[in-house]
């Protein structure tokens, strides 16, 4: 017996090498589909666990963690390649309708009366020497 002791010891393997182990046996054991499941599963139950606050915090803090770990010019870059790459894959049409789509929910949002409020604004900063406002 004692010499089975010592073959255990010897064989003792560490957590980390354990769950290596243990998530390539299960990686082989199941498909691709398999974790999507219960990904999906996970997602929905979680989902109707939290509110909407719940995400709002974690991606408030998220953002936060992002901007402190990348600079300015970081995410400078990463904008000009997103829309150069934008750009490159939609015409003019597809502009056209986001800008439509756009108009219409900024005017439904603000109404009437905020436009007649910054018009009045703009005409008088204008500069066209018109003191009428």
């Amino acid at each position: 017996m004692a010499k089975n002791n010592n073959q255990n010891q010897n064989q003792t393997m560490t957590r980390e090498e354990a769950g290596r182990k243990g998530g390539e046996k299960v990686s082989r054991k199941y498909d691709q589909e398999h974790f999507e499941n219960i990904g999906q599963k996970g997602g929905e139950t979680t989902a109707q666990e939290h509110d909407q606050e719940f995400y709002e915090e974690i991606g408030q803090k998220g953002g936060e963690t992002t901007s402190e770990e990348y600079s300015q010019e970081h995410f400078e870059d990463i904008g000009q390649k997103g829309g150069e790459t934008t750009s490159q894959e939609h015409d003019q049409e597809f502009y056209e309708e986001i800008g439509q789509k756009g108009g219409e929910t900024t005017s439904n949002k603000y109404g009437e009366e905020h436009y007649e409020k910054i018009g009045k604004k703009g005409g008088r900063n204008s500069g066209n020497g018109s003191n009428n406002n």
